[in-house]
């Protein structure tokens, strides 16, 4: 592994953590099979370690802001790990071409979704209620 590519790819997946919220493994796992060339399998599976630390420090920062919900945390938090496990034994069962598609589906998928919030039409505003005295009414 060329360290000083991995460097710059740990600092932009941080980066990108840091503006947008996801761990990194969005940038991490893609960057790790493109650049880095490793195993789709063993991208995911470096990537789960690294985002458990970009999320620890994430946290930290963002707990300085007032922005963690720590219930949600705490209930996502601890039911996330039996999907996990599951998920660690399909990606060793199927061929990793079949990770590589799943993911990039997965990948175009959220970025729709998200393209189609941030491009949705804003709710217009509530009418003026015409009762209502004006600026500089006087009484009845």
């Amino acid at each position: 592994m060329d360290l000083a590519i991995a460097a710059i790819l740990c600092c932009i997946g941080g980066i990108v953590a840091g503006l947008i919220g996801v761990g990194g493994g969005i940038i991490f796992v893609p960057a790790m099979t493109i650049v880095l060339s490793k195993g789709q399998v063993e991208a995911e599976s470096t990537s789960l370690l690294m985002i458990a630390l970009v999320s620890v420090i994430g946290t930290w920062r963002q707990r300085s802001y007032g922005n963690v919900n720590f219930k949600d945390a705490a209930v996502i938090g601890l039911l996330s790990p039996v999907g996990v496990l599951v998920g660690v034994v399909v990606a060793n069962a199927v061929p990793e071409r079949a990770l590589k598609i799943g993911f990039a589906i997965l990948a175009l998928y959220m970025a729709w979704r998200l393209l189609k919030r941030v491009f949705k039409a804003e709710d217009p505003p509530p009418p003026l209620d015409t009762a209502a005295p004006g600026p500089g009414a006087t009484g009845p």
